[in-house]
């Protein structure tokens, strides 16, 4: 299925590896020009690199730090200069420090808001002009499934994620009739090098094998497997298409059947 977006303009955040970069290669395979973001310039680079070889895209590189304002603010600049306009945003941060509630203080709860919640806000404010005066936009978050079952050991994810499905749903009502969609993903345990350092903690914290902790949690999976990296790419590119024109304020999620609610 042709999405329809060849030649668009993608931002996509903390994509120099796992689930950003994962978007970004599934829109590179659409023809989507992008801007790629993170705090690694080397990987961000390669990464750059890789897609604009293998895809013949245009793909820039900015590194940003998304609890820095001034970081957040640096990238926009360079996203809208380097192409004019942003038409799909894929707003994805870092997953934050493993963790109980109760171990976690005030300081670093002020800085996981900034680069989890108040990056995005800040960022989405700077190309959602653009977007709603073409009458043409597409804005994909990526959650966790934590907004809809709390995982344990991650008390940081299942307090401020759920704030951006609420934010995403307000939004989404108040630029639909602009032509602009907000949608977005919960993913569920995707193989990424986030999911095997939370596999290598559980191991830890355990006392067992990491095969046996990785066994156990694909045991509670329906599908009886971590997902891919590229299947959840597939879903956030379809929702960036044009095909998707009529999809706004959903939460979908890439779970493998895991979120046990209906």
């Amino acid at each position: 299925m042709d999405l329809g977006i060849r030649g668009r303009h993608a931002l996509v955040l903390a994509s120099s590896q796992g689930l950003g970069l994962g978007v970004a290669t599934a829109l590179a395979a659409e023809g989507v020009d992008l801007m790629l973001a993170s705090r690694s310039e080397e990987r961000l680079r390669e990464a750059a690199a890789s897609l604009a070889a293998g895809h013949g895209v245009r793909a820039e590189a900015r590194v940003c730090d998304l609890e820095s304002a001034d970081s957040v603010e640096a990238l926009a600049d360079a996203a809208l200069a380097a192409f004019g306009a942003i038409d799909i945003l894929v707003n994805n941060t870092g997953g934050p420090p493993a963790g109980v509630v109760t171990s976690i203080d005030v300081s670093t709860w002020y800085r996981q808001f900034d680069q989890m919640i108040m990056s995005i806000f800040r960022i989405t404010g700077r190309v959602l002009p653009g977007m709603r005066s073409r009458g043409w936009g597409r804005i994909v978050t990526i959650a966790s499934s934590s907004v809809v079952q709390p995982i344990p050991h991650l008390g940081i994810s299942n307090t401020l994620r759920p704030a951006l499905v609420a934010w995403s749903k307000s939004l989404s009502n108040e630029v639909a009739a602009d032509g602009v969609t907000v949608n977005v993903i919960l993913p569920g345990r995707i193989r990424t090098a986030r999911v095997e350092e939370l596999d290598r903690l559980a191991s830890a914290r355990q006392g067992r094998p990491i095969e046996e902790v990785v066994k156990e949690t694909e045991a509670q999976i329906p599908m009886g497997r971590y997902g891919r990296v590229d299947e959840l790419g597939s879903v956030a590119a379809f929702l960036a298409s044009e095909r998707a024109s009529y999809i706004t304020g959903c939460v979908m999620r890439v779970d493998g059947g895991a979120i046990r609610s209906v």
